[in-house]
């Protein structure tokens, strides 16, 4: 049956990253896989479409790319050894032999830590990793990040540059290992989440990268109960995206209306945090989604347990003593305990997060609901210096024109 162009080129992104990662296995050579990998899609588009989807599209994506990678590279010694083990395994133009899927995903869990090597910039990290894991184009991923599509390039070809000239193993970090290697790959994944988050109407595509390539990850790594926290604090945030944007400003927790929040991304989000809480082994990202999780089963405001929200930060900040942390406390604090209780905290960390934009809208909201409605147009006039996007900038400025004219 035949497939339309839109289900190939889904197909394709949704097997990208395997194949890819099979194939820089095999070449030892990032550039010639990717050119190997793009040449099967090419094939893909017209084969597909008229002969409809492959039972299995990995599998043809790879022995297709593994194919192409021989011929561009006959010439060369590694050339011959490709021809070598294509004869050993009786390769064909035409596929499919089987290929079994434990190796596939042990090569994408490669990919993955390799793409996120502590010696890449953290801008390098996030690049690869939609590029060669998410299957983004260059222009795509430009796109996303307000940069050009040449610097963006030129990023990703720095970043594949210091993988081969620090020779950066392509393997997966021993379990000795694992624990500090994990971090940056969960860091990366919320970062491409997070940079979608900013642009809500904009950042779709990124922000679906991010949870399928999360999805893969704790498919790829089902014991790692920070990698499942991760996903659930993902899904949560996810399930209010509606509800929290509009063609105007962005829409607080308490004004939202509930009835667009995403009943299915909520209860998958719970339905992790409580197995990740049976597993007793807490870590940042499962915290984070707790918070979450507690924000999501409120039916109003009124509901919300904001002293358990309090007690979830303290554990936070006692496993990672951050003051942004301190100052999402703060923000519990003021349903909790009272105004006063968060200004005198979020005052104590005023100077460590004095060019974040959150902290003088959280000190502005704490002062307005003190009474003190001079400090917080002090507060909001800096809050809207800093703040990041015209959406926020909106919101300030209505709140600085209402304390104004009152």
């Amino acid at each position: 049956m035949a497939a339309t162009e839109a289900t190939v080129e889904a197909t394709f992104r949704e097997v990208y990253g395997r194949a890819l990662g099979t194939l820089i296995r095999l070449t030892g050579d990032i550039s010639t896989a990717e050119d190997a990998v793009q040449d099967a899609f090419e094939i893909a588009v017209v084969r597909w479409k008229s002969d409809g989807i492959p039972a299995n599209p990995a599998g043809w994506v790879i022995t297709t790319a593994r194919n192409r990678a021989i011929d561009h590279k006959r010439r060369s010694a590694r050339g011959r050894e490709l021809e070598r083990i294509a004869e050993r395994e009786e390769l064909k133009d035409e596929p499919m032999p089987t290929i079994d899927d434990g190796a596939l995903e042990d090569d994408r869990l490669r990919l993955i830590f390799t793409c996120c090597h502590p010696a890449l910039r953290r801008e390098h990290q996030v690049a690869l990793t939609l590029r060669l894991l998410g299957g983004l184009s260059v222009e795509e991923i430009a796109q996303a990040f307000l940069v050009s599509e040449t610097a963006m390039a030129r990023r990703i070809g720095r970043a594949k540059f210091k993988i081969s000239a620090a020779n950066i193993p392509y393997r997966v970090p021993t379990d000795a290992d694992l624990p500090s290697r994990l971090a940056p790959v969960l860091t990366v994944l919320y970062l491409i989440y997070h940079a979608g988050n900013e642009v809500p109407n904009e950042g779709v595509s990124l922000r679906t990268e991010a949870i399928r390539l999360t999805r893969s990850l704790v498919a790829l790594m089902p014991d790692e109960a920070e990698a499942a926290g991760l996903l659930a604090l993902i899904l949560l945030n996810e399930s209010r995206v509606d509800a929290r944007t509009s063609e105007g400003p962005v829409i607080l927790l308490q004004d939202q209306d509930r009835s667009r929040w995403d009943r299915e991304l909520i209860a998958e989000g719970h339905a992790i945090v409580r197995a990740c809480i049976r597993r007793d082994q807490p870590g940042i990202y499962q915290l984070q989604a707790a918070i979450q999780a507690v924000h999501c089963n409120a039916p109003n405001m009124e509901a919300t347990d904001w002293d358990q929200i309090v007690v979830l930060y303290d554990h936070l900040y006692s496993l990672s003593p951050s003051p942004v942390y301190l100052l999402n406390r703060s923000i519990a604090l003021i349903e909790a305990e009272g105004p006063a209780a968060a200004i005198a905290q979020i005052d104590g960390i005023a100077q460590q997060l004095d060019g974040f934009y959150p902290l003088h809208l959280a000190r502005a909201t704490a002062y307005q609901r003190h009474g003190d409605d001079v400090e917080a147009l002090v507060s909001f006039r800096r809050a809207l210096e800093l703040a990041p996007s015209p959406h926020d900038r909106e919101y300030l400025q209505s709140q600085i024109d209402q304390l104004s004219a009152a």
